[in-house]
């Protein structure tokens, strides 16, 4: 197959892009930053510029679009809209023109919000932040693309939060004050947390390459969950200490947060810490994928070799690449 990856010079497009060369298909990455492992394949495009991506796409038998804004702190905050939400709508207009009729989409878990524990592709739409809001409304887009033709597929993707080597998101800076030994627990930490192994996400997609005309949903979560005390402990026993944690209360670590919202705005500096990420890290984010059970798909990767495999590459081996992506 034919396949374009708009985004694909990213951690998730990366190593997508390596499983779809190994399984024999041509590849084509579509992205307004450099690709660093695949330089040769790589074309400017930008979602947000419709003849970038007219330019492109021809000859595409599928399109897979991972671009997006999806930090906390993104300024000013109408990109959130013309990437995610604007970007959408022209992949879908650019499609329609020249006729591509297979569309796969990664949106977000956080369309759910603050979900209940075990919310599947079922859950109510309940976003908080502008990130799942402007998914939501990007899945919209997708939608209504797919109406204009029976013979149309579209694949939606919702994962939960994805780690893996040479990610240096929220995960990795978990980790990373882990393996420092500087990392303070806030909140009991009985909430769990789904996560995501890079390898299998992008396992997902390539098995998702053979889907039929209509919609198909899918949340992407490995199992099983971790609370956090049981995260941090794993960590620990694969970095090869015992150590007890220190529990900071709640609503300390929150006025933490708050503080450096303040901060933030008086300095015009953006901050790891901020109180929408202490009220996320203390939340349970726990999900389920009903529709992926029925597929038959296994993962190739488990979630604890896939935390293994990120602790010895960062921290252990602690492997010196040019390059990384950040969340």
């Amino acid at each position: 197959m034919k396949i374009s990856i708009i985004g694909g010079s990213g951690f998730i497009g990366t190593r997508l892009a390596k499983r779809l060369l190994q399984s024999g298909h041509e590849v084509k990455i579509a992205d307004k930053k450099e690709s660093i492992t695949y330089p040769y394949l790589r074309v400017f495009a930008d979602v947000s510029v419709p003849e970038s991506l007219e330019k492109v796409l021809p000859g595409s038998d599928i399109v897979i679009n991972l671009a997006a804004e999806h930090r906390d702190d993104v300024t000013p905050r109408s990109l959130y809209d013309e990437v995610n939400v604007k970007g959408a709508e022209n992949v879908c207009n650019a499609c329609l023109k020249l006729g591509i009729k297979k569309i796969i989409f990664t949106s977000s878990v956080a369309v759910y919000g603050f979900a209940p524990i075990g919310t599947d592709e079922t859950g109510k739409i309940n976003y908080f932040n502008d990130y799942g809001r402007t998914k939501w409304l990007a899945e919209e887009k997708y939608r209504a693309w797919l109406k204009n033709d029976p013979e149309n597929s579209l694949t939606i993707i919702r994962p939960t939060v994805v780690f893996g080597e040479q990610n240096r998101g929220n995960v990795y800076n978990l980790l990373r004050q882990i393996a420092e030994g500087r990392f303070l627990m806030v909140g009991k930490g009985t909430n769990k947390k789904s996560m995501a192994y890079v390898e299998n996400v992008a396992a997902f997609i390539e098995y998702c390459l053979n889907n039929q005309p209509g919609e198909h949903l899918f949340n992407y979560v490995d199992k099983p969950d971790f609370d956090m005390n049981q995260l941090v402990s794993e960590v620990n026993q694969m970095l090869g200490r015992k150590k007890n944690m220190i529990h900071w209360p709640y609503w300390m670590g929150y006025a933490g947060g708050l503080g450096f919202d303040i901060l933030a705005k008086i300095t015009g500096r953006k901050y790891a810490i901020s109180s929408i990420r202490v009220k996320k890290f203390c939340a349970n984010t726990m999900f389920e994928s009903s529709n992926i059970k029925k597929t038959g798909f296994i993962p190739p990767v488990s979630i604890i070799d896939g935390l293994r495999n990120t602790i010895n590459y960062e921290f252990i081996n602690k492997i010196k690449d040019y390059e990384f992506y950040t969340e």
